[in-house]
């Protein structure tokens, strides 16, 4: 099986080249890696272009739009310029970070997992970041999520879907369409991926409203964006983001913010989210 892997960036002079590193030492190389340089005003287009004179199946594409990070929008927007970049010969696409340096192994056992079931739709390993020197699992969602970071997915589940949403949201938004078309998804916790950027650290109040506009923009109605707010604002260690979150959640919805899935899809959601919060309530 080959994998394509795309990797929207944007000032990362100081963790690409460890990304590209630890990518170009996988034991199972990529046919393809795509970075997307998204309008970055540091070093890091030249960083890419030493890997793409010593490896051909690198290559840049330099992408302009505004500096403003909003989650979600902004990053998906750049994968989307890496897909105009391939072809369709892939069987495992793969959207990565730029700030991730993998174990050597990581993607062949990913391939394995694929090819072990053709019903698994979506394959990833877990985020550690350090602490006190040491690495430790960087705990923001629960264990069956992959984080958005680290992204692999199977053609056909890829497709089905309608590919990545230009959303916040969206790294949620794949698994529950996945289970939405009866594909599964798996989480390996043998494979540790080490993270030198925690999630979040640059974002803004926007971002954070931004973050209930995403639980509305899913279906998940009130109740259960109030259940994951409070989750979320905990894991955080910063329980007043829940309130920023409900903010949120109301302004999209008093101003009928268009949901990233259908009608259909948003009841599948509703009813999957409530039997998961009742599973770890009894």
């Amino acid at each position: 099986m080959n994998y394509y892997v795309i990797i929207p960036t944007y000032n990362e002079e100081k963790f690409i080249a460890l990304t590209l590193q630890s990518l170009v030492e996988q034991t199972v190389l990529p046919t393809k890696i795509v970075v997307v340089n998204d309008n970055s005003t540091d070093r890091t287009p030249e960083i890419v272009s030493e890997f793409v004179s010593n490896y051909s199946f690198i290559s840049l594409v330099n992408k302009t739009s505004n500096a403003i990070h909003l989650p979600g929008s902004k990053v998906i927007q750049a994968f989307h310029e890496g897909e105009k970049n391939i072809d369709d010969n892939y069987d495992i696409i793969v959207k990565v970070d730029a700030d991730l340096i993998f174990p050597n192994h990581y993607f062949e056992t990913i391939i394995n997992h694929f090819k072990m079931d053709n019903q698994i739709g979506m394959v990833g390993g877990f985020c550690y970041i350090e602490k006190d020197g040491k690495w430790v699992l960087e705990n923001l969602t629960d264990k069956d999520h992959i984080r958005g970071a680290l992204k692999a997915y199977r053609k056909e589940t890829f497709k089905q879907i309608g590919g990545l949403k230009p959303n916040m949201g969206w790294d949620t938004v794949d698994e529950l369409l996945c289970k939405y078309y009866n594909w599964k998804v798996v989480t390996d916790e043998s494979l540790h991926v080490k993270h030198l950027k925690p999630t979040g650290a640059s974002y803004n109040q926007t971002a954070r409203f931004k973050q209930g506009e995403a639980f509305y923009t899913l279906g998940y109605g009130f109740f259960i964006t109030a259940i994951a707010s409070l989750k979320l604002a905990i894991r955080k260690g910063k329980p007043l983001l829940f309130l920023d979150y409900i903010k949120g959640f109301w302004k999209a919805k008093s101003s009928k913010k268009p949901l990233l899935v259908t009608e259909e899809q948003a009841k599948f959601i509703r009813a999957y989210r409530w039997k998961k919060i009742k599973e770890k309530l009894f």
